[in-house]
């Protein structure tokens, strides 16, 4: 843990909606202040470093600044001296639209106010690891002894996740779990639950500590989608519960799903062509929604069942949850959380009946009908056409969202494979 006397600077950060992160370090005395002003313009900034006119960032009136005001509580940091501050953004002392973990602190209120209920939040995000051969190229990390659910040094054999669990654990960032995936140099990092906003922080902390943790080993670690064609992909799974004003858990108190947990899963069903615009936001997303994995391609849910989008489980009245199993590692894990939070909100207010569970296999075999768009423009166009999912998830967000995204489509229209990667890799 880092010593708190012998911090001399404060790491300020905070997610875009290319989920980087964004920030400056600061002094002491200037983090005593509790704010740090930061352009607009960084919301309108592409991976390829050209500003464009993202509705929100105030391009043409001058690019107006945005406060960051801190929690109250910094985090401990994971460099010698350096705590971390996160906090929400703020436009004129109200929250600024663009700013996803604001937003998804106002759809925590709305089921507090509404239903009485405290989401509870736990994500899970799976990667892949590279590093450079003699001809300073980066190829698959050499586990020539790894499996799923491998753990040690045949696993990883220049000890990776030692050195990322026991940062994260200096750090105050809950890992429950790291394991091999399914493929060579493919892991999994699951994360414990705790409110929505602090699961997310929790999220994007791990995410920037493993891809620097990796670094300082050489090696480059992403959470893109499909970085190798030929092998599995990566996900990020929005797993989620609700707490009544007991503590008690109301997705299954008698074994069976509750009735908000049956109207969570309709409305994340009625919504699933628009919430790919928001959960699968790169281009490269759409070469691991396909048909027969195990990602979030047909709109479909069953108990305890990974071919499908919506996963429950129900086997425990304490544990029991849902997860969303869409999005993957180019979204932010803020954006990702208050999209699926409000579409099962939608569901519950609008009191719409749950669909048939999917009783195939979900491999050749489906009776789901509805799936997730061919690639992000079509996607893009399904979130631009739910007027409903948008108007509840705020349209400027959504707006600045469907603008920036569709600007990078055609940065990648007729690009390969490869140079789709590539494009992202050094970010994601």
């Amino acid at each position: 843990m880092t010593d708190t006397q012998a911090i001399n600077r404060t790491r300020i950060l905070f997610c875009d909606l290319l989920n980087i992160a964004r920030g400056k370090y600061v002094s002491a005395k200037y983090a005593a202040g509790g704010k740090a002003g930061f352009a607009r313009g960084v919301f309108g900034t592409t991976l390829d470093r050209d500003l464009i006119s993202v509705p929100g960032i105030g391009l043409y009136t001058g690019i107006p600044d945005m406060e960051l005001a801190f929690d109250e509580q910094r985090r401990i940091g994971w460099v010698t001296g350096t705590d971390i501050a996160l906090g929400d953004l703020m436009v004129d002392g109200e929250p600024f639209g663009l700013c996803a973990r604001g937003q998804l602190r106002r759809t925590v209120k709305q089921w507090q106010d509404s239903h009485g209920l405290v989401p509870k939040v736990g994500i899970e995000l799976e990667a892949y690891v590279f590093e450079k051969d003699a001809e300073g190229v980066y190829r698959p990390y050499d586990t020539p002894g790894a499996f799923v659910y491998g753990i040690g040094p045949q696993n990883d054999p220049r000890g990776l996740v030692d050195a990322i669990w026991e940062r994260a654990h200096a750090a105050g960032i809950p890992i429950e779990s790291m394991n091999g995936e399914f493929d060579n140099g493919q892991f999994e990092l699951t994360l414990a639950f705790s409110d929505a906003v602090e699961a997310c922080d929790n999220a994007f902390l791990a995410r920037a500590l493993a891809k620097e943790v990796a670094l300082e080993k050489g090696l480059l670690l992403t959470f893109l989608a499909k970085p190798i064609p030929e092998r599995g992909g990566s996900g990020v799974h929005v797993n989620f519960s609700f707490a009544d004003q007991d503590g008690n858990n109301v997705i299954a108190p008698q074994g069976e799903l509750s009735d908000v947990a049956k109207g969570a899963i309709a409305g994340m069903m009625a919504h699933h062509e628009g919430l790919a615009g928001l959960l699968a936001t790169t281009v490269n997303s759409y070469d691991r929604l396909m048909m027969g994995s195990m990602a979030g391609y047909w709109c479909n849910w069953a108990e305890d069942h990974r071919m499908t989008t919506v996963r429950t489980s129900t086997g425990s009245a304490k544990s029991a949850r849902l997860e969303h199993r869409m999005a993957d590692g180019g979204t932010n894990p803020y954006l990702a959380t208050h999209a699926v939070l409000q579409a099962a909100l939608l569901g519950v207010d609008g009191q719409m009946p749950l669909p048939k569970p999917e009783d195939l296999d979900g491999l050749e075999n489906v009776r789901a009908t509805r799936h997730v768009p061919a690639n992000l423009s079509k996607s893009l166009d399904a979130l631009e056409a739910d007027k409903t999912l948008k108007e509840a998830l705020g349209e400027l967000l959504c707006d600045a969202l469907i603008f920036l995204k569709r600007d990078e489509v055609k940065r990648l229209d007729g690009k390969t494979v490869d140079e789709v990667r590539d494009f992202y890799l050094p970010f994601i």
